[in-house]
């Protein structure tokens, strides 16, 4: 039951955060100028905090249902996660901080802050959990099971292919949500960005279906 929970919990956050990560990775290459950026991160006004709350309930879950697996994926997976919170973090003060200066260059900075906290938290996490599925090298050590290999362990074929599928969907339901949540210029350009991105994530959700 926990473990069907917590799957449900992981699916509702990359479900409602996916399309979070993909209009974030879009915002430079939608919106062309200030008043288009402005709209698009407005699409996110509203949602992209909450959606970040299921990432914490599917954490505290494993950790009061699993709490082994909790420690082993924590401390394993230790500088990945890492790079995704400070991701995340740079992600949140990015959506708050753009509009306190009319300079451009601070608002540019800050476009391409929401872009990079996107962005790597979109790869990673498929990284991840690519690597979850694989299974890692663990060793027994007192009673408790280590994780023995590095960041770059990680980063592995089939694990950067995972990366690359979440990538490729969540920009690709970033894409969608923006073509409905706007009109002109930025619902061509979201609508046009969908199907082909679409494409490219339907292929390599194939090959990493395949794969695995």
């Amino acid at each position: 039951i926990w473990f069907g929970l917590i799957a449900v919990l992981f699916s509702g956050y990359f479900v409602l955060e996916g399309f979070d990560f993909g209009v974030g990775v879009l915002l430079p290459f939608v919106g062309k100028n200030e008043a288009e950026r402005r709209t698009v991160i407005s699409t996110l006004g509203p949602v992209w905090d909450g959606n970040e709350v299921w990432l914490l309930t599917a954490g505290g879950a494993m950790f009061a249902a699993f709490s082994l697996w909790y420690a082993t994926l924590f401390s394993g997976f230790y500088l990945a996660l890492l790079l995704i919170l400070v991701a995340l973090i740079i992600r949140g003060v990015a959506f708050e901080f753009r509009s306190k200066k009319s300079s451009k260059t601070w608002r540019r900075n800050w476009d391409w802050a929401i872009f990079i906290g996107s962005f790597l938290p979109a790869l990673l996490w498929g990284v991840a959990f690519a690597n979850i599925v694989a299974g890692v090298p663990l060793e027994l050590q007192n009673g408790n099971s280590e994780f023995t290999g590095n960041l770059f362990t990680l980063l592995n074929p089939y694990g950067l292919l995972g990366g690359l599928t979440t990538l490729a969907l969540f920009v690709t339901h970033g894409a969608i949500f923006l073509a409905l949540k706007t009109d002109g210029e930025i619902r061509v350009r979201a609508n046009k960005i969908a199907g082909q991105v679409g494409l490219v994530a339907a292929v390599l959700a194939v090959l990493f279906g395949v794969w695995t």
